[in-house]
């Protein structure tokens, strides 16, 4: 692969990214923001199938609500786990009450669930909260094809 289509995490351009410089960190070509934060971006209805289907890396979606308890705990981890897999990994967070048709089309049917995506298909799902050590592990398990 000659480069990396990254979708900017602020204004959606895709940005294309010689592998051997995602490291690097990188600025969006367009708003000139970068293109990784080290947190989790807000996935909705506008921007979930371009960080989803148009990007090359990996997208982890935590699917939450508000209500949740264990969603409640699992933030803090999830959000740490992102600072330390980005470039590597996307990582989004999806409001299910806010955004219901998402929640629907990947048959969420218990909070939290993870969902690990690659161009655009469902890898792996997990659902619960587990603590920073276990998510790591499972991510490296599932980026590394070891189920």
């Amino acid at each position: 692969m000659d480069t990396l289509i990254i979708p900017c995490p602020h204004c959606l351009a895709l940005n294309r990214v010689p592998p051997e410089r995602r490291g690097d960190g990188g600025k969006c070509g367009q708003c000139h923001q970068p293109l990784f934060t080290g947190r989790p971006i807000v996935l909705d209805r506008t921007n979930f199938d371009r960080h989803a289907n148009a990007g090359d890396l990996p997208l982890l979606v935590d699917f939450w609500a508000s209500w949740c308890g264990p969603c409640r705990a699992m933030a803090p981890v999830f959000e740490a786990t992102a600072a330390q897999f980005e470039p590597a990994v996307r990582f989004g967070k999806l409001d299910t009450d806010a955004e219901p048709e998402l929640a629907a089309r990947y048959h969420i049917q218990a909070i939290p669930t993870m969902i690990l995506l690659r161009g655009g298909r469902e890898i792996a799902r997990s659902s619960g909260a587990m603590p920073g050590s276990a998510l790591r592990s499972w991510i490296e398990q599932r980026l590394t094809g070891q189920n």
